[in-house]
């Protein structure tokens, strides 16, 4: 036991399982772009809208801290939107 690293066991895939992981790649590389454009391009607009109501309701209404009380937030607080795109993570 004295700090040696275990034997690493190499494991060999089939062709079949190669072609399929091959496939399932792909499938999930254009389910992301899909996604990614529905993001960025689609609901850009209504997703801008929906930040603009929520960053007004919390400095407005505020938000629970505990129970029923509310912290409103100051606008000093609100950090700047940062110059890059939304990421999309999966």
């Amino acid at each position: 036991m004295g700090g040696e690293m275990p034997e690493l066991i190499k494991h060999a895939r089939s062709r079949e399982a190669q072609a399929w992981l091959k496939k399932e790649i792909a499938e999930q590389k254009a389910r992301y772009r899909k996604i990614e454009h529905e993001m960025n391009v689609t609901i850009a607009a209504q997703r801008d809208k929906w930040i603009e109501a929520f960053l007004e309701r919390i400095q407005t209404r505020g938000y629970n801290v505990h129970f029923n009380m509310l912290r409103k937030i100051k606008p000093e607080e609100i950090p700047k939107r940062p110059k890059r795109k939304f990421k999309v993570v999966y």
